[in-house]
């Protein structure tokens, strides 16, 4: 099978594509724009591998995206690329509609083109997943998971840009009959992950022995999930969901943002002691705007229908981080010497403090 994935040098995008090439030995072709959050040495492991093609491009390139689909020929497209981090989109949220909006629209079109043309038995195979988040639900209490049929209530600029691209792609299914697949994913944590991201800043932080930032007072709730799992669902629903369905994928692992800070300190003191404990250098500091208090997901949709479920525990998947970047400095010190400082995103100008400096 030969499929396009978009977002294939990001965080989550490189972990499916080298989870199909390495794993699953189908056809990979990766579509990324490389701005700043993509990598191609995320995709080291897979890049000599004459099962993997590597692509310049931006989604929002409708006749890009449409000539990229009538060379490669791909079964399906599954689609990643977006930008995705809630700080940034509160200080600009214009490239979070160009690229999540305009952009998942373009893509739409062109895959629209290329599956109209497609002979019957492979226009019945190919599929459109669109990998999207639970943020697009809003925030819940102290009890109850987000459903499927869960309404949307984005409250910030990044889920409201999420939520309309879903609402997109489910129009295009409904209105020219396009397969496609919704997935909405809880937070993800793992290898590879830019570290402007909860955990891979704090283990990077607390490895330099700078402050930990918590926003507020910690007690933000998200259900983790360890993102080789997740490449392994997403393929999961590729293969075998349900077109027109969504699914919701998570770790089921709630845990509070503070009672995580102090998991990577504890790993980190055993790990790489030094003169004090990293808990010391936990800092509460300003709340970012409109901050959810709490996800958590119902995954018995999928578990139940396709038979996924995570594999990796919380404590398992941390101790895997941790230890990832304590072996690769070279990967992040090339991110922290270039594009990202670990500056404070998500306050607006005149409230935005270098606080991790």
């Amino acid at each position: 099978m030969k499929v396009v994935v978009t977002g294939g040098a990001g965080f989550i995008g490189s972990a499916v594509v080298r989870y199909l090439v390495k794993e699953q030995h189908h056809s990979v072709v990766t579509v990324d724009a490389l701005t700043y959050a993509g990598n191609l040495s995320s995709l080291e492991p897979v890049l000599a591998s004459p099962l993997h093609k590597f692509v310049h491009a931006d989604i929002r390139d409708e006749k890009k995206m449409s000539s990229l689909l009538d060379i490669e020929k791909p079964d399906g497209v599954l689609h990643l690329a977006a930008e995705s981090h809630v700080d940034r989109s509160i200080d600009g949220p214009a490239d979070f509609i160009s690229t999540n909006v305009v952009g998942t629209y373009a893509l739409l079109e062109a895959c629209r083109a290329y599956w109209s043309g497609l002979p019957a038995v492979q226009k019945d195979r190919f599929r459109f997943l669109h990998v999207s988040t639970d943020e697009v639900y809003g925030t819940l209490g102290p009890k109850g998971l987000f459903r499927e049929d869960t309404p949307y209530q984005p409250n910030s600029p990044y889920s409201a840009s999420k939520a309309s691209s879903d609402h997109l792609v489910r129009a295009w299914h409904h209105t020219y009959g396009l397969p496609v697949i919704t997935t909405n994913c809880s937070n993800n944590y793992g290898p590879f992950q830019f570290p402007e991201k909860l955990i891979p800043l704090m283990i990077l932080n607390g490895y330099s022995g700078k402050p930990l930032p918590v926003y507020g007072n910690g007690a933000n709730i998200r259900d983790w999930l360890f993102v080789e799992d997740h490449a392994k669902a997403l393929w999961t629903v590729f293969e075998r969901g349900r077109a027109g369905e969504t699914y919701n994928i998570g770790g089921e692992a709630e845990k509070t943002n503070l009672d995580v800070v102090r998991q990577i300190c504890r790993l980190l003191d055993t790990r790489a002691p030094a003169k004090t404990s990293r808990n010391e250098l936990i800092t509460f500091v300003e709340d970012r705007p409109g901050h959810d208090a709490r996800y958590a997901m119902d995954i018995s949709k999928i578990r139940s229908e396709l038979g996924w479920a995570p594999d990796t525990t919380f404590d398992a998947g941390l101790e895997a981080t941790v230890d990832w970047y304590l072996k690769n400095h070279g990967w992040w010190q090339a991110i922290l010497d270039g594009s990202y400082r670990g500056q404070r995103l998500g306050l607006s100008t005149s409230r935005r403090s270098e606080a991790l400096q």
